[in-house]
């Protein structure tokens, strides 16, 4: 298991994190598993013996019942508090009300409360706003996130599904008010779905952002289940995230021949391929069952050739964008002039 820098920190995490979205089963999250306290020990014991030393949770997931879960298993175990870093998010509706959800202040600083009551900590070491929300105004959130940094409850702060402008534009008022800036976005990001590339990744290089990858099996369909209709999982139910068949078609060839040649899963393939990628900070799997996380830690082990990834990057490829390629194209006789030995 590698460590790499969260953020612009000196706070080092794991390459791969536990996801806790499976645990509870309770309401809307039913259908992505209903791990109960005994399997969570069970999966949080081999994650941290494989190396892991960072879980990901949030309040919205099964209603709370998943950061107490996680909470619970950390002190079944007996973990030192020092040797996890403990992230979890804030933004969906936790109550019918109309203040029960979104980034104002009074919702960030109750959930703040509430989820260090659930988790059985003093403090979160990564608190992250869930999503956009158009309500609120960024500088609320900012000023919030902030001052529960001040106040010790929350070390680092980070955003997820937010667009790359907003996140540029946040960071520039952190900047300017001298108030905490965002450390990571937590976003989707797999073989078959790499939008992210656009314009998120060159603005976290840009930044010092660090990348958090959701749901990097696109929900199940990288394992190679689903396709020609065999599968029997949570896509059935729900097909999130979206995957545009012909390149999950093309992407899963590509890694069905990589996987046989090496003896692997094509799942192991596919977050090996994130592994590889240097703007990925951690990898974030789930499970339901102790064999699924076995096979998802195994993929640490896997060495993907120049030409495999080769193969990978071109089944999983983007088309070309408009303003992307313009750029690029502009930028052509600057970046070849930079290469030019000084007094050529």
């Amino acid at each position: 298991m590698r460590y790499n820098r969260l953020g612009n920190t000196g706070l080092f995490v794991s390459e791969l994190c536990l996801g806790t979205m499976t645990f509870g089963g309770k309401g809307f999250f039913e259908y992505m598993g209903a791990v109960g306290q005994e399997d969570a020990d069970q999966l949080l014991r081999a994650a941290v013996e494989a190396g892991v030393n960072f879980i990901d949770t949030a309040n919205v997931y099964s209603q709370g019942l998943s950061e107490e879960i996680t909470g619970q298993a950390i002190r079944n175990l007996g973990l030192r508090r020092d040797q996890v870093v403990l992230a979890t998010k804030v933004l969906g509706p936790m109550g019918d009300g109309p203040n029960d959800a979104g980034t104002s202040r009074y919702h960030i600083m109750e959930q703040a409360k509430a989820s260090l009551k659930r988790l059985g900590t003093d403090h979160i070491d990564l608190y992250q706003l869930h999503g956009w929300d158009p309500a609120t105004p960024i500088e609320e959130a900012l000023r919030a996130l902030d001052d529960l940094v001040r106040q010790g409850h929350v070390r680092y702060i980070g955003v997820s599904n937010w667009a790359a402008w907003q996140i540029a534009k946040a960071l520039g008022m952190s900047a300017a008010r001298g108030w905490e800036r965002f450390q990571t976005t937590q976003c989707y990001y797999s073989v078959a779905g790499r939008d992210l590339e656009r314009e998120i990744v060159p603005m976290i290089r840009s930044e010092g952002i660090g990348l958090l990858v959701w749901s990097p099996l696109a929900g199940g369909y990288l394992s190679g289940k689903y396709r020609a209709g065999n599968g029997d999982g949570r896509r059935d139910v729900r097909p999130f995230p979206p995957v545009d068949d012909a390149l999950g078609h093309r992407v899963l060839d590509a890694m069905d021949s990589i996987a046989q040649a090496r003896g692997i899963s094509v799942a192991q393939v596919a977050l090996a391929w994130l592994l590889h990628q240097p703007h990925v900070t951690s990898v974030i799997v789930g499970a339901k069952r102790g064999d699924q996380l076995q096979d998802n830690l195994a993929s640490v082990k896997v060495e993907l050739t120049a030409d495999d990834l080769k193969t990978l990057d071109d089944a999983g490829s983007l088309a070309p964008e408009y303003p992307g390629w313009m750029i690029a194209r502009m930028a052509e006789y600057r970046a070849l002039l930079n290469q030019t030995p000084h007094g050529a």
